[in-house]
């Protein structure tokens, strides 16, 4: 009896033995990613690269003064139609307003004398030929007849040009005229109105006209961050309006003055504008990126898992071979986070689904 209770006290020890061996073999066996998240996670290299530096500055949007045409009055007189409002769209040609002018008035009613004194001095002259050539007249009278004609064709090609310059064609003899567009492009600026009177000593344009293909952002830096921009920078632009969008452009003329009052310094960039959206004197955020500084260890900022205050990457050296790394964080620049410690240049990292290994190699 007491020989078959001892066979079966060690047949149990000898069970729970092998049985803590096989727990310790699998505790042992290293975490190995499934065949299904081998092909969802997505994987990037640690690089050093120089450490970009942003600088966000208020903007706001204006036309490109390169790509516009201010359009002003040829003669003074009464605006009696205006066409066109800020922000339409205008083709080449178009008429943007029409004017009543006695200047364009009294150029038709020039005309109309200098044709006649043309029509006299073309009779005059043919009747001096025919006495000249009849010997009833001398050469002198002639000569005079004949000056007198060219006279009065340079006084009506005179009168005829001042029309032309005034619209031609697109003149009446009523004295109306009309202001059309000298391009295709958007109306971004209306100074006048029907039934506005425009005197000889005004100076100002009646419309100003831009094809908005591109615009200019004007920016003010202040005097401590002036070292932190130059022209040829990046600059990512994200309208007030449009808060989900950013437009990429570059700084392409600096201040080379202060304001004396604000002490900034104004600098432009250059967007293009193909969907439209950017209007004159809209606000946007301007962001420079400077990647002039100095160098370090940047990873994905996707890559980043942080945990009670800490900052981990896992790493990645095959399916089997899978770690997790502390690092300490310096800064983030957009997509761009730059490290100190923890993994070196040439580093896998896993930067999808990361989380969830993470969580199991901890766990275990």
């Amino acid at each position: 009896m007491k020989s078959s209770i001892a066979v079966t006290l060690i047949a149990l020890i000898t069970l729970a033995s092998c049985k803590e061996k096989q727990e310790q073999k699998e505790a042992a066996k290293p975490f190995t990613l499934s065949d299904s998240m081998q092909h969802l996670i997505r994987i990037d290299t640690v690089s050093y690269c120089n450490i970009s530096d942003e600088l966000s500055l208020s903007g706001e949007v204006s036309f490109n003064e390169n790509n516009l045409v201010r359009i002003f009055p040829r003669s003074s007189g009464q605006v009696t139609d205006t066409r066109v409002s800020v922000g339409d769209k205008v083709s080449k040609g178009q008429v943007l307003a029409v004017i009543r002018s006695a200047d364009v008035a009294g150029n038709y009613s020039d005309l109309s004398s200098a044709k006649a004194d043309v029509s006299i001095a073309k009779r005059q002259l043919d009747n001096a030929e025919a006495l000249y050539k009849n010997g009833i007249s001398s050469e002198r009278e002639y000569t005079e007849a004949r000056q007198n004609y060219e006279k009065a064709l340079a006084g009506k090609e005179k009168v005829q040009a001042s029309i032309n310059i005034n619209g031609g064609g697109r003149t009446s003899a009523s004295g109306e005229y009309v202001v059309a567009s000298p391009i295709d492009g958007y109306v971004v600026e209306k100074k006048t109105a029907t039934g506005a009177f425009i005197r000889p000593d005004m100076g100002d344009n009646l419309f100003t006209i831009s094809d908005l293909k591109n615009v200019w952002v004007y920016a003010n830096v202040y005097e401590t961050d002036i070292a932190k921009v130059r022209e040829g920078f990046e600059a990512r632009v994200i309208p007030a309006a449009y808060p989900d969008k950013a437009y990429t452009g570059k700084i392409d003329k600096t201040g080379q003055v202060l304001d004396p009052q604000s002490k900034t310094m104004r600098i432009r960039v250059v967007l293009e504008n193909k969907d439209m959206l950017l209007k004159p004197d809209m606000f946007a955020k301007v962001i420079v990126s400077n990647d002039e500084g100095q160098k370090a260890v940047c990873v994905p900022t996707a890559a980043l898992i942080s945990q009670d205050g800490k900052t981990y990457v896992v790493v990645y050296n095959g399916k089997s071979d899978i770690k997790i790394a502390q690092v300490t964080v310096l800064k983030t620049v957009n997509e761009r986070t730059y490290i100190t410690g923890g993994v070196q240049p040439g580093t896998k990292l896993i930067t999808a689904y990361q989380n969830l290994i993470f969580n199991q190699l901890t766990n275990e």
